[in-house]
Parts: C-alpha cells; structure tokens; sequence
C-alpha cells in the first residue's frame, strides 16, 4: 500500500512540475529583435542558417561508431580473466569482424572519401 502512494504522489509531484515548468517556460513572440541573430551592431545581411556539408556530418557520425565500439572493447581486457581463452577470442573476433565490416561498408559507399 505504502509503495503504491509513494508511486502515485511521485507521479502527481512530478506532472505538476512538468506543468509548472511548461507554463514558465511559454515564450513571447511579441518582440522580434529579441529573437533574430545579433551581429556587431548591424542586421545580418544573410540567412543565420548556414547549409553544412553532409559529408562532414557523416564523418561526425562515424566517430561517434566507432568511440563506441572502443568503449565497447576496453572492457574485453578486463573479461579476460573470467572467461575462457577460446571463448574471450570468440568474442573479440566477432567485435574485431563487427568494426571491419562497417568501415568497409562505409568505404564501399564512399563516405570516407573526402573529396570527390
């Protein structure tokens, strides 16, 4: 009984704090200079969205594969004393096999490829 109140005060505590918060955070559309880029004193002669090249979003994603796949292995060192040998090489070649796979299906595809 006491965990179902506690559930359901944690429930209530937390849906009014979402409300509350929702209704202070409302933002008012009635000033447009507060809104619009600000640059040295003068307005901005160009749109503030600048168009980013794909390619440099791609390379970003595929550093971010790749540190977790490292995060990944760092603890493969650690396994090693729990685990059998051919198992603990088991894993690590599928993981070693997983990576290599991905960097030639993004080579094949030409992602790597900086200039084309």
């Amino acid at each position: 009984m006491k965990l179902y109140m506690s559930i359901i005060s944690g429930f209530l505590l937390l849906s009014m704090l979402a409300s509350i918060s929702f209704l202070i955070s409302k933002k008012s559309n009635l000033d447009i200079n507060k809104t619009s880029p600000f640059e040295c004193g003068f307005s901005n002669f160009n749109s503030s969205r600048m168009s980013f090249s794909i390619h440099f979003f791609m390379v970003a994603i595929i550093f971010l594969m790749f540190d977790i796949e490292v995060a990944i292995m760092l603890p493969m060192f650690i396994s090693l004393k729990f685990m059998k040998v051919y198992q603990w090489m088991m894993t690590s070649l599928t993981i070693v096999t997983l990576i290599t796979y991905g960097l030639y299906h993004e080579w094949i595809n030409g992602v790597i490829e900086w200039a084309k």
